[in-house]
């Protein structure tokens, strides 16, 4: 096949390849184990700067104390703080936790909201969190931009945006929104197996001839090549 020349060309084809190297839903291509948007919530809040396999092997114990919204905010600091306190930044990660949970008791009757502009109005909640509740959870457009996706839409020439806004809104513009969910995830996914950081397997990834930073190395590939 030709070369896709422009980012919205190459959006495509990462789309396609990625679904056939990583076939499924954005709920079932998420790592983090949970059983409904309370616990994914949850979750999501104690990944930040932890691996997704640490939290879900903390995550049956504080869902089997606390196991939704009205429980975790009447919890006790110093317990949630005893079981969350694997996935490190336990005492931020406790504040966040119970305060989230106060929240969609007092302000959404125990549910988690869907609408973006409330979740980001949740503790611990940013716009990375809201965009993984939407779209595993709720089955709703969003598209999280973590690390690897913003290296990744760099490096496939996707985007020059640094800001992760920016980078989620330029996304959103070239991936149907019903796959954007699933796209960020096998974005991920690729950026773990293949496209890594500092030593990207060009050679052996399904992206490759289409890729503006293909045999750059780490160095360069950051940068997106015309």
């Amino acid at each position: 096949m030709g070369r896709p020349r422009t980012p919205a060309g190459r959006a495509r084809v990462v789309n396609e390849r990625l679904a056939e190297a990583f076939p499924g839903t954005a709920d079932e291509l998420c790592a983090l184990d949970h059983g409904n948007p309370f616990q994914l919530l949850a979750a999501t809040i104690l990944s930040a700067q932890c691996t997704d396999e640490r939290v879900n092997k903390t995550t049956p114990g504080l869902f089997a104390r606390f196991p939704d919204a009205a429980s975790l905010a009447a919890a006790p600091v110093d317990e949630v703080e005893a079981l969350v306190r694997p996935t490190g930044f336990y005492r931020a990660k406790t504040r966040s936790l119970i305060g989230m949970a106060t929240a969609v008791v007092e302000r959404f009757g125990g549910e988690v909201p869907t609408r973006m502009e409330d979740l980001v109005t949740l503790p611990g909640v940013g716009r990375k969190t809201a965009n993984v509740l939407r779209s595993v959870a709720f089955d709703l457009p969003g598209l999280p931009v973590d690390t690897h996706v913003q290296r990744l839409s760099r490096r496939l020439g996707l985007t020059t945006a640094t800001d992760p806004v920016k980078v989620e809104r330029e996304l959103d513009a070239m991936v149907p929104a019903g796959q954007r969910g699933a796209f960020s995830l096998r974005l991920i996914l690729h950026g773990r197996a293949t496209c890594r950081a500092r030593s990207p397997r060009c050679t052996d990834c399904v992206l490759a001839d289409i890729c503006p930073s293909a045999g750059l190395g780490a160095a360069d590939s950051g940068r997106r090549i015309r």
